[in-house]
């Protein structure tokens, strides 16, 4: 158990430091250049969580639990001030005391993922992580409304000119939000929904669907990339969410592996 423990805390952190790293420098991008503090305390969160991501993949696995224990306490209070950063910007955007072109939901988007990766620190950390019925509904209701900001994100940033990646993307942002509602109701209708029949459905079609739109993402970040379509949308924010995508397909295939073995 302990090398699970390290393993899986490791994995969370090296995948998880890095994207909080990111959510910093694109706040930073998005702030006008007068809000100096904002943006310090921006490039300060860049270096906390650089150094957070060097220093997981510079852990070996027979590590000392007790280090990766310490360790996930350091990462804890780190996470849980970028949280609180994420949820001040967030107030100011909404009471119009900043401007910039940092949408109110992308704000809120990044909180919700620190707000995660805390939870799940926590959870190692504890020993108290979710069996899978709740975990199988928890990782959708979270992730599948990650994955509809998305599309309404990509929508929002692609030039209008390029109306059928425009029309794709809200389809996406339609499919996704039908996903979300399903994944609340299952969630609603607690502990009798979690059946082995109702979770193995819901698990392939949510697979079927990240699987689409992780193949939109990689075909979008390649084109902006090589600079042959027209957006706003940054090359790192493009491999950002596709990096997302893939992230959430591999937890989908990890359920979809337990929930077959759990048949025998």
């Amino acid at each position: 158990m302990a090398d699970v423990f390290v393993e899986r805390s490791l994995d969370e952190i090296r995948f998880w430091s890095r994207i909080m790293k990111e959510h910093s420098l694109f706040l930073k991008l998005g702030f006008n250049c007068d809000d100096t503090k904002l943006i310090n305390e921006a490039d300060r969160f860049y270096s906390i969580f650089e150094d957070i991501e060097n220093r997981a993949h510079s852990f070996s696995p027979d590590i000392d639990p007790q280090r990766i224990y310490d360790f996930n306490q350091v990462v804890y209070n780190a996470v849980s001030h970028i949280w609180a950063y994420k949820r001040h910007v967030l107030g100011l955007i909404i009471r119009c005391k900043i401007g910039g072109n940092n949408f109110p939901l992308l704000v809120d988007h990044v909180s919700r993922e620190a707000a995660y990766f805390r939870n799940r620190l926590e959870q190692l950390n504890t020993g108290t992580l979710d069996p899978l019925p709740d975990a199988v509904i928890n990782e959708n209701v979270f992730f599948l409304r990650i994955m509809a900001d998305h599309a309404k994100f990509i929508n929002h940033l692609l030039d209008p000119s390029e109306r059928k990646l425009v029309e794709q993307a809200r389809d996406f942002s339609h499919d996704f939000d039908q996903l979300l509602f399903q994944a609340q109701d299952l969630d609603s209708m607690r502990p009798q929904s979690q059946t082995q029949p109702l979770l193995d459905q819901f698990v392939d079609q949510s697979r079927v669907s990240v699987r689409q739109l992780r193949d939109f993402k990689k075909t979008a970040r390649d084109l902006i990339e090589e600079c042959r379509i027209k957006s706003i949308i940054p090359p790192l924010l493009a491999d950002h969410v596709f990096r997302e995508a893939s992230h959430f397909l591999e937890i989908l295939d990890s359920f979809e592996m337990a929930l077959t073995s759990s048949k025998c």
